[in-house]
C-alpha cells in the first residue's frame, strides 16, 4: 500500500544515496565553473539515471539472483573507490599540469560522456544494496521508489554543480585539484562506512 510513509521514505532515501552524488557534482561544477545548463542538466539527469537503476537492478538481484548478489556485493565498495580515483587521479594532474602552463587561464573542461557515465555507476553503485530495503515491495512500488530517488538525487546534484561553479570561479586551476581530491576522498569515505 502506498501512503505518505511510503512517499517520505522514499524521499529520504533518495537524499541518503544522492549524497555521494552531489559531492562529485560540486567537484565537476569546481572543474568546468563555465559550464552551460544543458551540461548541468547532463551530469544531474546522468547521476538521477543510475540512481533510478541500481535500485531496481538490486530489487532484481533480490528477486531473481540473490545468491549471486550475496557474493557480489563486498566488492562493491572497492570498485566505487578504484573508479572514483582513478577518475579525482586524472583531474589532479589535469589541474597540476594547468597550474603550470601560463599561456591557458581557463581550465581544462572536458567532462566526456564515458567519465561522466564512470561517474554515475560509481557514485550509485552503493545503491544496489538499496534493493534490499525495497524487496518487499511490488514491482511498480519499487519502480516508483527508484523514480522518486531518481527525481530527489537529480535536484540535490543541480544545487551540488551551482556550488561547484559558483567556487570553481574564485579558485580558478586550482578547483581541478581540488575536484579530483574530493573524489578520491569519497571513494576512500565508500570504503570505509559500506
Amino acid at each position: 500500500m502506498m501512503g505518505w510513509g511510503f512517499f517520505a521514505n522514499s524521499i529520504l532515501l533518495g537524499f541518503g544515496l544522492a549524497m555521494d552524488a552531489f559531492s562529485v557534482s560540486i567537484a565537476n561544477g569546481l572543474h568546468d565553473p563555465t559550464m552551460k545548463k544543458t551540461k548541468m542538466c547532463l551530469i544531474a539527469g546522468t547521476f538521477g539515471f543510475f540512481q533510478f537503476l541500481m535500485p531496481m537492478t538490486g530489487w532484481v538481484c533480490v528477486h531473481f539472483l540473490a545468491e549471486a548478489f550475496n557474493a557480489f556485493q563486498p566488492f562493491i565498495p572497492w570498485i566505487a573507490l578504484f573508479l572514483l580515483t582513478t577518475i579525482g587521479g586524472k583531474m589532479i594532474l589535469e589541474g597540476l599540469r594547468g597550474e603550470n602552463n601560463t599561456d591557458s587561464t581557463a581550465p581544462e573542461t572536458s567532462l566526456s560522456y564515458r567519465l561522466l557515465a564512470v561517474q554515475g555507476i560509481a557514485t550509485s553503485i552503493d545503491a544496489l544494496s538499496t534493493g534490499f530495503a525495497i524487496a518487499d515491495y511490488h514491482w511498480t512500488m519499487a519502480l516508483l521508489a527508484s523514480a522518486l530517488i531518481a527525481v530527489v538525487t537529480f535536484l540535490v546534484c543541480m544545487v551540488g554543480v551551482r556550488i561547484g561553479k559558483r567556487f570553481g570561479m574564485k579558485l580558478a586551476r586550482r578547483a581541478s585539484v581540488l575536484g579530483g581530491l574530493i573524489l578520491i576522498a569519497i571513494g576512500i569515505e565508500i570504503v570505509l562506512t559500506h
